[in-house]
Order: C-alpha cells, then sequence, then structure tokens
C-alpha cells in the first residue's frame, strides 16, 4: 500500500468515525502535536473531534538520505478526541483493521512511554505501539497544554505514516517506498533530505537563527498584549523550529537551552491562557 492509499484510508476510517479532516498546518512543526488543531482542540470544554495529516520537521533526525528509516521531514497523521472516549483502543486497533492489517495475525503491544514537549508546555500518560517489533503509532492521553490541566481530557492517536507504509509494504527502507501511483518517495524526497541535512547540519547561519528567534519572540510577546493569540502562536512555532536548527548545528548549550526552553513555554502559556479567556467569552 503506498502512503496515498495510508492517508486516504485513514482519512476515510476517522471520517466515519465522527472527526472532521482538517488541513495540515502551513507552516514548520515538530510533530503533528504543535499544530493550532491540537494544541488550541485539547484546551477548554468545547468537544473537538479532529484527524489531518501533517508533514513535521526534526532537523537533528536529517541523515543525508543514508539512514533507511530515519529522515528530517517525517509524516504523521494525526488524530484528537475530546472527551476522551471509552473506547479508544479499539478504535485504534479498527483503524488498523481498516489499513488491511489483521491485528488477530500479528503482535501489537501497547508498550508504555508517556510524553512530554516541554515548549509548549504539554504532557501525557500513554502508549508507543508496536506491531511486530516496529513502533507504528503512539496513543496518547493528555493531562496539560500550555501549562494549563486539561478538563476534560483528550486522547491523541498519532500514526507514523513511513513506520506504516514500510511495515504494509514490506521494504527495508524508506526510500524504497511508493507514494503514489508511478511515483517514488525516494524521486520525491531524497534531494530534499540531502540538501537540508546539509543546510541543518553545516551551513545555518547560527548569528542569523540566534537573532530571528529573537524577533520572533518579541513579536509573539507583542501580539499577546494585543490579544491576538492566534498569529502569535504561529511565531511561537517559529521560534520552535529556530531553536530545533539551532540545536542541529550544536549552538545551544544546556544551561541556553534551559532558558530558551523557558522562554517559549512561557510564550504557550501566555497564548493558552488567552484562548480560554477568549473562548469563555464566546461561550457566555
Amino acid at each position: 500500500m503506498s502512503l496515498q492509499n495510508i492517508i486516504i484510508k485513514l482519512q476515510e476510517f476517522w471520517s466515519q468515525n465522527g472527526c472532521y479532516i482538517a488541513s495540515g498546518y502551513d507552516t514548520e512543526v515538530g510533530a503533528g502535536t504543535m499544530t493550532p488543531d491540537t494544541f488550541f482542540r485539547v484546551l477548554g470544554e468545547k468537544p473537538w473531534k479532529v484527524a489531518f495529516w501533517q508533514p513535521s520537521r526534526r532537523p537533528c533526525d536529517g541523515r543525508y538520505a543514508e539512514n533507511p528509516n530515519r529522515v528530517q521531514k517525517h509524516n504523521q497523521f494525526q488524530v484528537i478526541l475530546k472527551p476522551t472516549p471509552d473506547n479508544g483502543q479499539i478504535l485504534f486497533l479498527n483503524s488498523l483493521n481498516h489499513l488491511g492489517i489483521d491485528i488477530r495475525s500479528h503482535d501489537i503491544k501497547f508498550d508504555e512511554d508517556n510524553w512530554a514537549s516541554p515548549s509548549i508546555g504539554a504532557w501525557g500518560v500513554g502508549w508507543q505501539i508496536m506491531c511486530d517489533g516496529l513502533e507504528i503509532s503512539q496513543f496518547t492521553y493528555f493531562q496539560q497544554a500550555g501549562g494549563i490541566e486539561l478538563n476534560p481530557n483528550s486522547l491523541e492517536i498519532t500514526y507514523g505514516l513511513e513506520r506504516l507504509a514500510i511495515f504494509l509494504d514490506k521494504r527495508n527502507s524508506i526510500y524504497n517506498l511508493k507514494w503514489g501511483h508511478d511515483i517514488s518517495y525516494s524521486e520525491l524526497r531524497t534531494k530534499e533530505e540531502k540538501q537540508f541535512s546539509i543546510y541543518n547540519f553545516e551551513i545555518a547561519n547560527i548569528d542569523f537563527l540566534r537573532n530571528i528567534f529573537d524577533q520572533y519572540k518579541n513579536e509573539a510577546k507583542k501580539l499577546i498584549e494585543s490579544n491576538l493569540y492566534l498569529p502569535a502562536y504561529d511565531y511561537l512555532l517559529k521560534c520552535s523550529h529556530t531553536f530545533n536548527i539551532l540545536d542541529a548545528r550544536k549552538a545551544i548549550s544546556t544551561a541556553e537551552r534551559t532558558t530558551l526552553i523557558k522562554t517559549m513555554r512561557d510564550l504557550s502559556s501566555k497564548i493558552a491562557k488567552k484562548y480560554i479567556k477568549d473562548t469563555g467569552k464566546n461561550n457566555e
């Protein structure tokens, strides 16, 4: 099964189970968890069911297109269910069946793997899901976002699309996968992985990145003061991606890492509080 077909099948399954199908977010994020359709939707009391395909960038994971299983930009399929359904695990297993995975014939394990994203003040408890020893998904009960305790809690399911495709198509390398029809994953992504690995690890201008991190931070602060929390969150995401490139360039000391993460976490907390206050007013 091609990556394209996996995405289509997951959209079909979760649409049939009450989710609205959102677009992936149009700026760099390290994971689907960081998109507005996750960060904001888990806040507050309003029920939400949303699913979307999200390309995710992690500069430190680049391997110059030489590693068969690790890339600096990978694809996730994200599901948020709020409040947490009683049958969340059954829904997930049914989604595997919908993809053509006979769960009776494979070793499916829910291994404890709690999750945290300090830069957006978020954490949760849950499992990584293994299929015949290969991690294919993350299953998380959100406890906090923007430093705010969540009530009700949400269930996040994150599928690793490349991992799923490797399993379904019995391949030993990401670059041997089919994207769709006659288009290969290698054709679409090899040059991109090589060039971004060179940039992230070797060429990215450290002084420039430090400067724009500060500019993004200051812009976010100004927007928060103007109650424009949605544009402010965009600039927080830009801070996060800039931080990740600096990290790939090995330009961040241990002490500075703590300071920069605190800066982003404080911004996320202020943004979350503005969102809750605003949505509370709208519901009065």
